[in-house]
């Protein structure tokens, strides 16, 4: 059976802010299976932000899980992504999901993947999913060389970037800062 993916997520932390975006494309193998999928959710009453890439459905039993591990830790962000990775890569079915996620709040960007990993990015800058590296890179020479764009202005840049060379990327992008 085709899964069902997901694409290109990106967080910024700029000046202050910090922006998460994501493109709208779910693809099924080869194919566009749906153009305006919403990869963001707001947790804890928007002070926490994620993004999902990968398979939708089990990125969905990681976002319910994760936020179980905020109510449980006081919303406390990275204790909570913490014991969410050890039971991710401790549980039998948790270790066979396919997906990715960013999360963020005003202080900080993490990144948790499925081999149990809990990531704080370089630069400020988090990408997941097929069109990340197009979306990074886009997003380091933004940083470096358009500092007088906001960290929003920024996500949304870089992926349209990534739209326009990735294949698995489009062009209808949801953003939300904090």
């Amino acid at each position: 059976m085709t899964k069902v993916k997901s694409t290109t997520v990106i967080a910024i932390k700029h000046n202050g802010e910090v922006a998460i975006g994501a493109d709208g494309q779910a693809t099924m193998g080869n194919t566009v299976a749906k153009s305006n999928v919403r990869k963001i959710r707001k947790l804890q009453d928007g002070k926490i932000v994620t993004g999902f890439a990968g398979s939708t459905a089990d990125a969905f039993t990681l976002l319910e899980r994760f936020d179980e591990k905020l109510n449980s830790y006081g919303a406390n962000m990275k204790r909570a992504a913490i014991e969410l990775a050890k039971d991710w890569r401790m549980d039998r079915y948790l270790r066979r999901l396919e997906a990715m996620l960013i999360v963020a709040n005003k202080e900080e960007i993490l990144i948790l993947s499925g081999t149990g990993d809990v990531l704080e990015p370089d630069n400020d800058i988090a990408a997941i999913g097929s069109g990340s590296m197009y979306a990074r890179a886009a997003a380091v020479s933004l940083k470096k060389h358009a500092k007088n764009l906001s960290a929003e202005e920024m996500v949304k840049e870089s992926l349209h970037t990534a739209a326009d060379i990735c294949i698995y990327t489009n062009h209808n992008i949801v953003v939300e800062k904090l």
